[in-house]
């Protein structure tokens, strides 16, 4: 190896050690503080993160710190208050952030849910319903499966119908 690839490797593993010790940095030092925060200053707090975790991630992982922090912020803001942008953001995020089974949950868990928050319901069952068509669980998949075409109609969904037939 030439000295030049040497040093572009060192560079690398340098910067690479950068952005790991950057993710595990605390997402809000401010939250530290002993001042009680509303629903509502949870919920906007979560707002922030998630669009700082936008920034800063190339895919939304629940692992990563900023959408870890705004999905924990959402799910406190959730708890606390019975309005119900708290818990359907909550499950956005869980959707966004792939966590399937509290997305599918959160979902079930509301009333009234207008046609994208059909559609983000209906992928949590579909990716739920394919993990338990994957492990061999066809009653699970056909669960899944049977919610998220009650919610919105999908390829996916067909396509797992299918295999289940």
């Amino acid at each position: 190896m030439g000295i030049d690839m040497k040093k572009i490797l060192i560079l690398t593993a340098f910067a690479l050690a950068g952005l790991a010790a950057a993710q595990d940095t605390p997402a809000d030092p401010a939250m530290d503080s002993t001042t009680p925060m509303s629903a509502a200053d949870h919920f906007t707090r979560a707002s922030e993160l998630a669009v700082q975790a936008d920034v800063a991630y190339p895919a939304a992982f629940y692992d990563r710190t900023l959408w870890k922090a705004a999905v924990d912020q959402a799910y406190t803001a959730s708890t606390m208050s019975t309005d119900r942008a708290y818990g359907a953001y909550l499950a956005q995020l869980y959707t966004k952030t792939q966590w399937w089974i509290n997305a599918y949950n959160a979902w079930s868990n509301l009333d009234d849910l207008n046609d994208t928050e059909k559609q983000w319901a209906s992928l949590s069952a579909a990716k739920l319903a394919y993990i338990a068509l994957q492990r061999g669980d066809r009653d699970s998949a056909m669960t899944y499966a049977q919610a998220g075409m009650d919610w919105a109609d999908s390829q996916s969904l067909q396509d797992i119908m299918k295999r289940l037939q």
